[in-house]
């Protein structure tokens, strides 16, 4: 038989109160970010991100093209048998990169909250390992992926509780020397206070086992998606310079 003492009893009640709490926290963080997806579907303009629009074309190329080069001077780009995970991905995210990049679909995974992105997703990359769920919890094993991406997805949460859980899971499932590849904003938008920037040290606290190389990225949408239409010329000038960039875009390995 085992007895608790009082003392033992009252730590048991308090930890169980702050799992409970956690759990109140995520739940009440999970409905605020589908009720943001929700509000975006319907005041945001469907082909305001369309591959056809010059500054969104602008963004992305620029973006591949420096993940690309980051994961090859790091060594780690990935190969075909690579298990390879998406935190967020959306109506498709980085998962197309992927294929292109010559990674099976077979060993394609990702978890998404928002059940209706992730459906879409589902219908071009069927054989693909695409769940619907809450990265804080994630399905898989220890070690398993040897490259995690995870694009504009920190800033969607202003819960730092839950960034950190979240930030756990990931360094949790990434394989010995896997790397995480990071995108996200690191300039907060005025106009917008369901995001919230992350800094560098802000993705090294959160990652404090992964060490790597971390660079500024993205011309500041706005200026973009006005130049880029009448001068793709003078887009790519501003796109060079740091001061003018909103992201940040960073490989990091886990040693």
């Amino acid at each position: 038989m085992v007895f608790i003492t009082p003392r033992q009893n009252i730590n048991l009640k308090i930890m169980n109160k702050r799992v409970l709490l956690e759990a109140e926290s995520i739940a009440v963080e999970r409905e605020r970010i589908i009720n943001e997806y929700s509000r975006r579907e319907i005041e945001i303009a469907d082909d305001l991100y369309a591959l056809w629009q010059p500054g969104e074309s602008l963004i992305l190329a620029e973006r591949r093209r420096k993940a690309i080069l980051l994961l090859h001077q790091g060594g780690v780009f990935p190969a075909s048998e690579d298990q390879c995970l998406e935190i967020g991905y959306g109506r498709l995210g980085w998962l197309g990169e992927l294929i292109s990049w010559g990674v099976k679909e077979s060993n394609i995974h990702g978890i998404e909250l928002d059940a209706s992105r992730a459906e879409k997703a589902k219908s071009v990359l069927p054989t693909a390992d695409l769940r619907i769920g809450d990265a804080v919890d994630l399905p898989w094993e220890d070690n398993k992926f040897k490259l995690v991406i995870v694009s504009t997805v920190f800033s969607s949460i202003l819960n730092s509780r839950i960034r950190e859980l979240i930030a756990t899971e990931i360094t949790r499932v990434l394989a010995l020397n896997g790397t995480l590849l990071w995108y996200d904003i690191a300039v907060n938008n005025p106009n917008n206070k369901n995001i919230a920037k992350i800094s560098r040290r802000d993705l090294r606290d959160l990652f404090p086992l992964l060490k790597g190389k971390i660079v500024t990225a993205t011309l500041a949408p706005p200026i973009a998606r006005k130049v880029a239409p009448v001068s793709w010329l003078l887009a790519s000038f501003l796109e060079s310079i740091p001061f003018l960039h909103t992201h940040l875009l960073g490989v990091l390995k886990k040693n």
